[in-house]
C-alpha cells in the first residue's frame, strides 16, 4: 500500500517535473529490528555477507532526513512530488504534506522477497514507483543538496548529470568479499559493460556519494537489457559482496556509454563520521555550506552507541547550518497533536 501523506494515488504530473526519491529507515525500531534478527538467524545472505553490510551504521538515524528535506525545501523549492519510500515506518516528526507520500516496501516490493535489509535490492524498483515523474532524483538520506538547485545542470540536454571521485580503483578481476559495495559494483559494470561492447573503456573511478538524477525510461530500458543482473540483485536479503548494487555505478556508466548522462565536475564534499580528521571534515562543511552542489555525511562509525560524540556532532551540524523546519516536519508538539487528531476524524 502507498501511504499518501497528503495524496493517495498520485498521478504523473508535468513533463517538466523532477520528484524525489529517499530511502530511509530506523534501525532503532523495535519491529523492524525483530525482523532483521529473524532473518540473520534464517541465515539470510550470511554467507556473502559483505564488509560493513550489517553494522549498525548502515541503519542507524541520526535525523539526516529532516534535515535532507530542509536542504531540499532550501535549495530547491521547485522540487515535485517528494517519495520516501520505508519498511512499513514512517518519521514521528513527518507532517502530512501535499506532494509527500511515504511508500511502504510492500507496495514495491514482491511479497516473497520481504523482508529486505539491503538498499541495493531496494532500490532497483524505484522507477515502478505508481505516478513518479519522468525525470527524478534518488538521495540516500545522508547526501544533502548544499547549493541552489540548476535543473539545467543537472538534466541537461546531452544528458543528466554524474560525478566521479578522483581516486582510482583497484584492478581486480570481478568483486572481491574485503572491498565496500561501490569498488565491487564498478568490477560488476566494467565486466558487463565490455561483454556487451568491444569498444567501451571503463574509467576506473567510483562514482561520488551524490544525488542521482534518473529517468525512468531508461531505468525500464536497462531493465530489459539486463534482466540477470536485476535478477540477481533482487534476491538479497542483506548487503552482499557478490552481488553489488546496480543504482550507484552500472547505471550511470550505460547511461554516459549510451549518450543519456554525462560526466561533470563540481564543488562537493564527503564527510565520513568515524575518521579521525572528522571534526575537521564537518568545520569544512561549515565554512563552505551554501557554495556545495552536494555533501554526503556518510555514518562509519559502525557500532558505537548512537550518543557517541562523533554521532552527535552530525545533528548539531546541520541544526546550525539548516535551522528552518521544512513544510514537511512538525514544528511542535501542539501542531502535532491537532494534526493527528484531524486524520483519526477523517479516518
Amino acid at each position: 500500500m502507498v501511504h499518501g501523506l497528503g495524496q493517495e494515488g498520485v498521478m504523473p504530473g508535468p513533463a517538466g517535473r523532477i520528484d524525489i526519491v529517499y530511502l530511509w529507515v530506523d534501525g532503532a525500531d523495535p519491529a523492524w529490528q525483530a525482523r532483521r534478527r529473524a532473518a540473520l538467524q534464517r541465515g539470510a545472505g550470511s554467507a556473502s555477507l559483505a564488509r560493513f553490510g550489517d553494522v549498525q551504521g548502515r541503519y542507524r538515524d541520526n535525523g539526516e532526513l529532516r534535515y535532507n528535506l530542509r536542504a531540499l525545501q532550501r535549495f530547491f523549492p521547485q522540487h515535485g512530488h517528494v517519495h520516501i519510500v520505508t519498511d512499513g515506518q514512517r518519521p514521528a516528526w513527518l507532517r502530512p504534506a501535499p506532494g509527500l507520500s511515504v511508500i511502504d516496501h510492500r507496495a514495491l516490493l514482491p511479497a516473497a522477497a520481504l523482508p529486505v535489509f539491503d538498499s541495493g535490492h531496494i532500490e532497483s524498483y524505484l522507477h515502478h514507483i505508481p505516478g513518479l515523474s519522468e525525470r527524478f532524483i534518488y538521495l540516500n538520506d545522508d547526501v544533502f543538496f548544499g547549493a541552489p538547485f540548476d535543473p539545467a545542470w543537472w538534466f541537461a540536454a546531452a544528458g543528466v548529470a554524474v560525478y566521479k571521485e578522483a581516486a582510482l580503483l583497484p584492478d581486480y578481476t570481478g568483486p572481491q568479499p574485503h572491498e565496500n559495495a561501490l569498488v565491487n559494483a564498478s568490477l560488476l559494470s566494467r565486466a558487463w559493460l565490455s561483454a556487451r561492447d568491444p569498444h567501451y573503456r571503463h574509467v576506473a573511478r567510483i562514482f561520488a556519494h551524490s544525488p542521482r538524477p534518473m529517468l525512468v525510461s531508461a531505468l525500464r530500458q536497462l531493465e530489459r537489457e539486463a534482466p540477470e543482473l536485476f535478477g540477481q540483485v533482487r534476491s538479497t536479503v542483506f548487503r552482499s559482496w557478490a552481488v553489488p548494487p546496480l543504482l550507484p555505478d552500472l547505471v550511470p556508466r550505460w547511461m554516459v556509454a549510451n549518450g543519456r548522462a554525462i560526466v561533470r565536475e563540481g564543488a562537493s564534499l564527503y564527510l565520513s563520521s568515524g575518521d579521525a580528521d572528522a571534526a575537521g571534515q564537518f568545520a569544512d562543511l561549515a565554512a563552505r555550506f551554501g557554495s556545495l552542489l552536494f555533501f554526503c555525511i556518510n555514518d562509519t562509525s559502525d557500532d558505537a552507541a548512537d550518543d557517541a560524540p562523533q554521532l552527535l556532532r552530525i545533528g548539531r551540524t546541520l541544526e546550525r547550518l539548516l535551522p528552518e523546519p521544512s513544510r514537511f516536519e512538525y514544528v511542535n508538539e501542539d501542531e502535532r497533536a491537532g494534526v493527528d487528531a484531524g486524520l483519526s476524524e477523517a479516518a
